[in-house]
């Protein structure tokens, strides 16, 4: 690979990704295969397999990771923040645009509209549930974490319970996912081990203080509620969905509505599932929202999986010498599962499907997902207009 570019190179190169990549995390990686390898030749077949596998093992958004990564090793430091900036940049602009026409949306149609978008969440997380369980949980040791997880969570509605779970995982995974085997390659960055431990023990600092601070300042309150749910997201976008309705639907930041309404909106521009950041920020509270808001909640949820990225770019190597770590990571993918399978019960389906018509409309949207392979746009539309045809009858 022709490491020697310029931060406005890959700028250019991630605006256009991040103005036409519609149909989320999955399709992002499709998009990137052909901008980085057929086109750009920028990544190799094998290192491009190796970096989307490192990106899936660290928590965090794998696709933006995986195009911060691309941006760092291609133009350093200034490269990676140009990926991350001109990939999330249209879509956060779309979603703060939304979170401003919201209150505009009170009347009938309005309404009716925001209900369509609710059950475009239910439909998007059921496709998601159904590929991530095919996937994550092969064997029947996967399939009992994954379950196990779900009946905790329904049971235990809790914001620990969450954290819990995915511990519980990876210690499960030890236990019984002992012969998992990962590749390892080396990248090639202009930093080292010293400063990959420094940033680790930023994430790790990060992580423990901004909860202490928290109930000094609004705005580091802000900033420790969406760090802590970038920070603990394995399994990639969707499964940001649990993490953030306990992050700002539980405390009274957010009403549920309209928190289901802007994850389904979310669906409906090109660029990472985590810009939904910009949209609830803007809808915090007094002072917490606004502009100020929806920037702080988007760099803050970002953050922690771009400091781990980062710091495990040098050490991806050595890590995966141990095959303890390959254990854990099966057992964290299989509770992952049943985390997401949980909140496609509580909140999605408890607080969208109120009629037979829900289901139906929910139901026709995955099936147009997961068997006909449309695309997103297509899912918003449908249940957009189903939800207000039903409405004006």
């Amino acid at each position: 690979m022709d490491k020697q570019g310029t931060a406005a190179e890959v700028f250019m190169t991630f605006l256009k990704l991040g103005l036409t990549s519609f149909g989320g995390p999955i399709a992002h990686i499709a998009y990137y295969r052909e901008a980085f390898i057929e086109k750009r030749r920028w990544l190799t077949e094998e290192q491009f397999a190796q970096l989307l596998m490192l990106c899936q093992f660290l928590p965090g958004p794998a696709s933006s990771q995986m195009g911060f990564s691309v941006g760092l090793i291609r133009a350093g430091w200034l490269g990676g923040l140009a990926a991350f900036a001109a990939f999330t940049l249209p879509s956060a602009l779309l979603l703060f645009a939304f979170a401003q026409w919201l209150p505009y949306l009170s009347d009938s149609i309005g309404s009716a509209a925001i209900h369509g978008l609710k059950l475009v969440a239910l439909a998007v997380v059921a496709q998601a549930v159904w590929l991530m369980s095919k996937q994550l949980t092969p064997d029947w040791q996967r399939r009992l974490i994954a379950l196990l997880a779900v009946i905790f969570l329904v049971l235990v509605n809790h914001p620990v319970a969450q954290i819990a779970v995915v511990i519980a995982g990876a210690v499960a995974g030890l236990a019984l996912c002992r012969h998992q085997r990962f590749p390892a390659s080396q990248f090639d960055v202009d930093y080292g081990r010293r400063a990959a431990w420094s940033l680790l023990a930023v994430f790790f600092i990060l992580l423990l203080s901004l909860p202490l601070l928290a109930g000094f300042n609004s705005l580091a309150a802000v900033m420790d509620a969406f760090y802590r749910a970038g920070a603990l997201v394995f399994g990639g976008g969707h499964v940001v969905l649990p993490l953030l309705e306990q992050t700002v639907v539980e405390p009274g930041w957010v009403a549920a509505d309209e928190y289901l309404a802007g994850y389904g909106a979310a669906q409906a521009v090109p660029g990472p599932v985590f810009s939904v950041a910009a949209y609830l920020g803007a809808l915090l509270p007094g002072e917490m929202g606004g502009v100020s808001g929806a920037v702080l909640a988007l760099c803050a949820i970002f953050l922690p999986g771009f400091l781990l990225i980062a710091a495990m770019l040098p050490l991806w190597q050595s890590v995966l010498k141990y095959p303890l770590a390959a254990s854990a990571l099966a057992g964290i993918n299989a509770s992952v599962v049943g985390l997401l399978a949980a909140a496609l019960y509580d909140p999605i389906w408890i607080s969208t499907v109120q009629h037979v018509s829900d289901f139906v409309i929910g139901l026709i949207g995955f099936i147009m997902l997961q068997f006909f392979k449309l695309s997103a746009l297509l899912v918003v539309a449908w249940c957009v207009i189903a939800s207000i045809g039903i409405a004006l009858i």
